[in-house]
């Protein structure tokens, strides 16, 4: 309530403020209908405080005003009579399109009945508003004026009908309870221009909007068509400010900025979704430029008989509009040219004072006042009457026509009127005659009128098409086709091929795409270029999009065809592999040549210095890793997987505890330091070393194979798909690797400190060199391994398998084969003994015993 209060006193200052008088044009009668229409498009408003006056007369404006006088004169004097006993008046006022004025000219139609000179709010004003003079208001044309004059009118619950205001937002009755229409709301038009859009096959367009309800709602619902419709691109959008049409340096830079970006566009629409006189100015500039474009007009500006009169209009472009669907006032045209049938009213006096009637001229001469009847202020020149018909539009006039026909059903209702009498008298508010207009649904002539629960009618849009020719008789607009609210649009189909069969060089900027390219956007918002297709992508031409090869194909080089990918895993015909077979099945034969060997020299000295019965368990082990080895050529199996790894681990665990528990014997026999004797002798258990030694590498590998075992695995690459065993858990295979590492360290270090002892058939040297080795092979192995890629990646794993098992076989064992075979003299007890005696002789030592 107290915002009511605010806003009322608000307007009651407004409604008694003075300025100067636009228009006016009154009748009296026992029912008043208001009328708002901008006879004058502009106003002198700036950014500076004072008094503003008209200008650019719209002789279209000043049609529709007279459309309505002739409308409700119709309805006055027909017979039988509409509304029997009954009188319509007309209070209509010019607005100039200025929202100031508007609001204004609505106080002033807003007045009680009863006292004209009181203001809308009454001196004790508490919350309800007096009853009105004016039961209804026609107009206003633009949205944005009509959003300020629907909260007004909205006070006293008065039906405004707009002829003209299409703006979406306006369809909120939340915000505008009493405002109606006889055209579509802007969510059709917009869904319309689309279509039209995707009919004509066109990729990129341009919007134009402006800073108003009209164009900036329009632009929004544009983008959002559009946006969801496949390969469209919007180029850009450019919403002009409210001083565009004004003639400013700033106006001048914004136009020049907008025909810049026009020129340097490759949009092939461009939408102008605007009021006539921000067209005009953009249009008298596309003619100075030659700009030659293709444009989609709103129905602000499809039927503006100012633009497509301009000089020059067909170097601008083509142009396609939508207007609502379009009809004549019956007799109007006749009307008009029978000097409006001797009627007198202000609005029309105005007129003939800026253009008096003409009488006695030639065709010629008549010709040629036609074309000069729009200068802004009027020519002072005679105009014939048949030259104004031509200014007689065909959808907004009948729009306001179809308005005043609906304020009369509605007060048919209201008033139960039958051909004779009515039946309650004129005592009634404006809320009850609102409510009844919102519940009309009957036919004029042709047009089915109702409204929906928004206040919108379901009327349709002609599609019009400016036929341009260099003739005196200039552009003619005509309809080529239509759309309906139930998105059904009609265009002839030979328009719709040929427009859809042209070249479409906006999109694909005059390029020709090779086999293996697709058009698409680089630079330029909407221009597309002709780019390769990426790897493991193809395309066959004419532009088309690239399509995944998916993953078990890959794309040719130039990118047109697809290709099966090939399996890669280590084959058995790979000369690396070849060579490393060969050497697994000479580690094979050599180990077991030793094994026989020792067997039959089990009880020499040779063969007990090697370790006894522990060197057939070390034979056992480097049988195991050479036979490993095979494991990992050819396509990995589960099997396969599982055993390479762990079980290499286990297997070289056993093989170098073997070793560690022969240095534990080596150096039990040798040192003769007394503690370090005491010590190694309490280690110097074999078969404890072994099993404990080899039993934890074990504990380590039988989980890594049951919970997380090594299985086969795919990589998909860029031609092929690798094959190869995955580890499974990369904790347990570097533990597996470092648990031996320190085994291979602390037999290293043992062998090292034997180096001194007197030893015969050099063990201890001959392990310090195998395990050195082994240390050195693994060293290295991890930065190749970690680095390596592809199916080589196990060929390193062989290769280092088998350089780990060589190094024992060669630098260990391959030395007593040669004293067992070459060497049989200093196989014997006697000769480790004279040995033993002439190393301490040379160090002046004696043996002593125990």
């Amino acid at each position: 309530m107290f915002f009511l209060k605010v806003f009322v006193s608000f307007l009651s200052v407004f409604c008694l403020g003075s300025g100067e008088n636009a228009l006016h044009a009154n009748s009296p009668g026992d029912i008043i209908i208001g009328g708002l229409f901008p006879i004058h498009k502009q106003t002198n408003r700036s950014t500076t405080h004072g008094p503003l006056s008209c200008s650019w007369y719209d002789l279209r404006g000043f049609l529709q005003s007279q459309v309505m006088i002739y409308a409700l004169r119709e309805i006055n004097q027909r017979s039988p009579r509409a509304l029997p006993n009954f009188t319509l008046g007309y209070d209509i006022y010019d607005t100039c399109g200025d929202v100031s004025l508007a609001i204004r000219a609505t106080l002033q139609l807003l007045k009680n009945q009863s006292d004209p000179q009181m203001c809308l709010v009454p001196e004790n004003f508490q919350s309800v508003l007096s009853e009105p003079k004016t039961k209804a208001v026609i107009g206003e044309r633009y949205s944005e004026v009509s959003i300020a004059v629907a909260r007004v009118v909205a006070l006293s619950s008065v039906a405004q009908i707009s002829h003209g205001s299409t703006s979406e937002h306006l369809s909120t009755k939340l915000k505008f309870p009493s405002f109606l229409r006889t055209i579509s709301s802007d969510e059709h038009q917009t869904k319309a221009i689309a279509e039209l859009v995707r009919k004509f096959n066109w990729r990129a367009v341009a919007i134009v909007g402006s800073d108003d309800e009209y164009g900036k709602y329009g632009s929004d619902r544009l983008v959002d068509n559009l946006s969801g419709m496949k390969n469209i691109c919007i180029e850009f959008i450019n919403i002009l400010p409210g001083y565009f049409s004004k003639n400013t340096s700033q106006a001048h830079t914004r136009l020049t900025e907008l025909v810049k970006n026009i020129n340097n566009s490759i949009a092939e629409a461009i939408i102008m979704f605007t009021k006539d006189t921000n067209v005009n100015v953009i249009m008298e500039a596309a003619i100075k430029h030659n700009l030659n474009r293709t444009w989609i007009a709103s129905d602000a500006w499809s039927t503006s008989s100012v633009v497509s009169t301009l000089p020059g209009i067909e170097k601008a472009g083509e142009v396609f509009g939508f207007i609502s669907k379009r009809n004549e006032v019956p007799k109007f045209r006749d009307y008009v040219l029978s000097a409006f049938n001797g009627t007198t009213n202000d609005i029309l006096d105005h007129h003939l004072i800026l253009y008096p009637l003409c009488s006695n001229q030639s065709d010629e001469n008549r010709e040629s006042n036609c074309s000069l009847a729009d200068s802004s202020q009027g020519s002072k020149q005679c105009l014939d009457l048949s030259c104004l018909a031509k200014y007689i539009d065909q959808d907004e006039s009948y729009n306001i026509y179809l308005a005043v026909q609906v304020i009369v059903e509605g007060l048919r209702h209201l008033l139960k009127c039958d051909k004779h009498t009515c039946k309650r008298g004129n005592q009634f508010t404006a809320s009850e005659l609102l409510t009844e207009i919102k519940k009309v649904n009957f036919t004029v002539n042709t047009t089915h009128i109702f409204f929906d629960s928004n206040g919108d009618p379901s009327l349709g849009y002609d599609i019009l098409y400016w036929n341009m020719t260099e003739s005196k008789q200039g552009t003619s607009i005509q309809t080529i086709g239509e759309y309906w609210p139930n998105g059904n649009i009609e265009i002839p189909e030979d328009l719709v091929s040929n427009k859809s069969t042209q070249m479409v060089t906006a999109y694909n900027c005059s390029k020709t795409c090779k086999p293996g390219q697709m058009l698409k956007q680089q630079s330029k918002q909407c221009c597309h270029d002709c780019v390769p297709c990426a790897e493991g992508e193809f395309s066959t031409g004419n532009g088309d999009k690239c399509e995944s090869c998916g993953e078990m194909k890959y794309s040719s080089p130039q990118r047109n065809m697809c290709f099966e990918k090939t399996l890669e895993f280590l084959d058995w015909s790979d000369p690396f592999i070849i060579i490393l077979s060969c050497l697994q099945v000479l580690g094979i034969i050599t180990t077991i040549v030793f094994a026989i060997l020792f067997a039959i020299y089990r009880r020499t000295p040779v063969v007990k210095a090697v370790g006894g019965y522990l060197c057939f368990l070390e034979l056992f082990s480097l049988l195991v890793c050479f036979c490993l080895a095979f494991s990992f050529v050819g396509k990995p199996t589960v099997a396969s997987c599982m055993v390479g790894l762990p079980v290499f681990g286990i297997a070289f665990s056993l093989c170098i505890s073997c070793i560690l528990a022969n240095l534990l014997q080596i150096l039990v026999g040798f040192n003769f330091d007394r503690k370090i004797r005491l010590w190694i002798k309490k280690l110097n258990q074999p078969a404890a070393v072994v099993i404990i030694v080899s039993g934890i590498q074990l504990s380590l590998c039988v989980p890594w194979m049951c919970f997380y075992p090594p299985f086969p695995s795919e990589r998909t690459l860029n031609t092929t798909i690798l094959l190869h065993c995955h580890k499974g858990s990369d904790k347990l295979f570097i533990a597996m690797l470092v648990y031996n590492a320190f085994w291979a360290l602390s037999c290293f270090l043992f062998a090292f400190k034997g180096k001194q002892l007197p030893d015969l058939y050099k063990n201890a040297s001959l392990i310090t060199t195998s395990m050195m080795l082994f240390l050195i092979i693994w060293i290295l192995f991890i930065p190749i391994y970690i680095s390596l890629f592809g199916s080589y990646k196990q060929a390193i794993e062989i290769a280092a398998i088998l350089i780990s098992s060589y190094s024992i076989l060669c630098c260990h064992l391959a030395p007593k084969f040669y004293i067992i075979i070459f060497r049989k003299e200093i196989n014997n007890e006697n000769a480790i003994t004279e040995y033993i005696r002439k190393h301490f002789e040379q160090k002046n030592l004696t043996v002593v015993t125990s």
